[in-house]
Formats: C-alpha cells, sequence, structure tokens
C-alpha cells in the first residue's frame, strides 16, 4: 500500500471562450496549446517546450485546451472516446511543472473564430503570452486555417515566439491519443502505458451493483465509466487508488454475459482490502490484459477462471513496479 506522491505547488485554472480570457495568474504565461486528451508523451513534449522557453524568459507557464473536445461540438453523435475527463486532465497536467491552464469553452463561437482573431483576440490581448508551443500538426481558427506556419508568423509580427515540436514515435509507433485509444480498444492496456507514459486509468464513484461478486467470493467495488468508454471488454490487473492509499486487484470491464448482459461496468476486487467504499471517487490504473470476458459452463467453473485470473492479476502487478500515473491537486 504506497502512498502517492502529491503536486506541491499551486495550479492555477482559468475559463474563457470566444469573447476573451480573464487570465489572473496566469497573464502573460507561455502557453502550451492543445486538446491534450490522456497528456501522453507527445503532449508531454510540447508542454516541455513551452517550460523550455518560460524559463528563459523567467515568465509562468500554462497549458491552453479546449471543452469540450473539438470533434465532440462537431460530430456530438460519434460518441468520442475520451482518454481523460477534463477533471482528469488538469489533474495530469498540474504534475507536469506548468503553472496552469487555460480552459477555453469550444462554442459556435469559438469555432467561428477566425485563426487572426483568436491570436489577437485570445493569446495576445486577453493573455498577453510570453510564447506559444504546439504539436506540429496543430490547427485552429475557423475551418482550421491557422496553421502552425501561420501562427508562427503571426507571433514574430506580435511580439511572441512560437515552437513547433516535430512528431513523436515510439519504435515506429506515433504517439497520439488516437494512437492509445486504439490500444485501449484492443485491451493493450501496456502499449497504452508505454505511450502514454503511465498506467492508462480512470475515476469514478463507486455504487451498487447486484452483489453477486460477494456471493462468488469476489467483492467488488462497481464504477459505471463513460458510454463512450471503448476499452475492450475483458479481465484486467489494475492498482485502485482510494483515499490515497493504493491497492492491487483484478478487474472485470464488460457486459458480465455469464449473468445479465447488462451495460458495461467496471467490477474491481482489491485483494488486500475490507471496508465500505460505496460513494467514494477512486481512481484505477490499468496495468495488464489478463483474457477476454466469456460466458461459463456453471458457476463453479467461472469461480475456478477467477481463481486463476487473480493469481495472474498478481503475477503482473508484481512485475509492474508499482506502476500509477502522477497525479497533482486541483
Amino acid at each position: 500500500m504506497k502512498q502517492p506522491p502529491r503536486s506541491p505547488n499551486a495550479f492555477h485554472v482559468v475559463h474563457g471562450g470566444a469573447e476573451g480570457v480573464d487570465a489572473g495568474a496566469l497573464a502573460g504565461a507561455v502557453v502550451a496549446i492543445g486538446n491534450f486528451d490522456g497528456v501522453h508523451r507527445g503532449h508531454r513534449a510540447v508542454i516541455g517546450a513551452a517550460l523550455t522557453r518560460a524559463r528563459a524568459l523567467g515568465r509562468k507557464a500554462a497549458a491552453l485546451t479546449f471543452t469540450p473536445h473539438p470533434r465532440q461540438f462537431f460530430r456530438p453523435q460519434d460518441g468520442l472516446f475520451l482518454l481523460s475527463s477534463e477533471r482528469d486532465k488538469l489533474r495530469l497536467l498540474a504534475t507536469t511543472g506548468l503553472d496552469g491552464a487555460v480552459i477555453m469553452r469550444f462554442d459556435a463561437a469559438l469555432a467561428a473564430t477566425s485563426a487572426q482573431d483568436f491570436i489577437e483576440r485570445i493569446l495576445v490581448e486577453s493573455l498577453g503570452v510570453g510564447g506559444a508551443a504546439i504539436g506540429f500538426d496543430f490547427h485552429f481558427g475557423h475551418k482550421r486555417a491557422g496553421s502552425p506556419a501561420y501562427l508562427a508568423g503571426q507571433g514574430a509580427t506580435l511580439g511572441f515566439d512560437v515552437d513547433i515540436v516535430p512528431p513523436l514515435e515510439d519504435e515506429g509507433r506515433p504517439v497520439s491519443s488516437g494512437a492509445v485509444r486504439t490500444a485501449l480498444t484492443d485491451g493493450k492496456v501496456v502499449e497504452a502505458a508505454e505511450l502514454l507514459g503511465a498506467p492508462w486509468f480512470i475515476a469514478g464513484e463507486v455504487i451498487h451493483g447486484e452483489k453477486r461478486g460477494r456471493d462468488l467470493g469476489f467483492p467488488t467495488a462497481n464504477i459505471r465509466l463513460d458510454p463512450a468508454c471503448g476499452l475492450k471488454h475483458g479481465i484486467y490487473a489494475v492498482r485502485m487508488d482510494v483515499d490515497g492509499t493504493r491497492y492491487d486487484g483484478v478487474a472485470s470491464f464488460g457486459r458480465r454475459p455469464m449473468f445479465d448482459n447488462g451495460a458495461p461496468l467496471l467490477e474491481v476486487f482489491l485483494f488486500d482490502f475490507s471496508g465500505d467504499l460505496y460513494g467514494k471517487r477512486v481512481d484505477v490504473a490499468f496495468i495488464g490484459w489478463i483474457r477476454s470476458e466469456q460466458k461459463f459452463a456453471s458457476i463453479d467453473a467461472l469461480k475456478r477462471q477467477m481463481d486463476d485470473d487473480a493469481a495472474r492479476a498478481k503475477d503482473a502487478l508484481a512485475r509492474s513496479g508499482g506502476a500509477f500515473p502522477i497525479l497533482g491537486m486541483i
């Protein structure tokens, strides 16, 4: 049961929209701009560029990001699989060394804002940016008309430098939110962790279930994930943070084909925990894949398999070295 590290510095969060931003403590900061879904290693390279420039200038550094994700605004019917909620994205950003985050409300007004107006009204007039860092493929403004080269050119005219960060690859794999989603959809949580830089995690409230796990000798903490979550249904080795203490466990995510084939649910059995978790908000990190979910011929066969799942999960967790994402306070 290891205690997680906590971020000691204040992390400022300000909100704005097409009309502008009240920058507050983040006025004059160097901004890393992007959606930052999952805050993967590619995002951290952009953040690192912002931090380097901010230190050179003696300024603060901040992330400038958007909510909802632009894809959710333009195609709400598609049900985007987000790697992190807004709150969890901020918790991840708070440990990167940034001084804060600017959350831009992505609505019709912002979508209609021209690239030039975004630069002049948001970056210059509202934030007074000391510089900007973006990924090589970042586009912004109405119909994505603003390119990295355009931002760099306007920055030179308006008095701030722009760092354009090249693509990051991991053994030939692009490091991107899309690549992480693909890995999780395939149940490849180890691959996802390599792209993210830490295990993928979810946060949620423990809810009451059908109590079947208790009857089987495996009482579970049940958590309802976002309906758009694309994680492959199956059994996983997991690590859960409960009130600052971590516990190892084994989890099932799926529709419970042995019983009801209902709505997807995450059910976590903790190995060394006794107590009441109902109503608590917990973090669950996915450490290893065990198997696909399946229907068994009998309850006894299911229980034998659950014993084997637990043993395999313990082995995967023992090899993980206590891996868990570092999360900050917001």
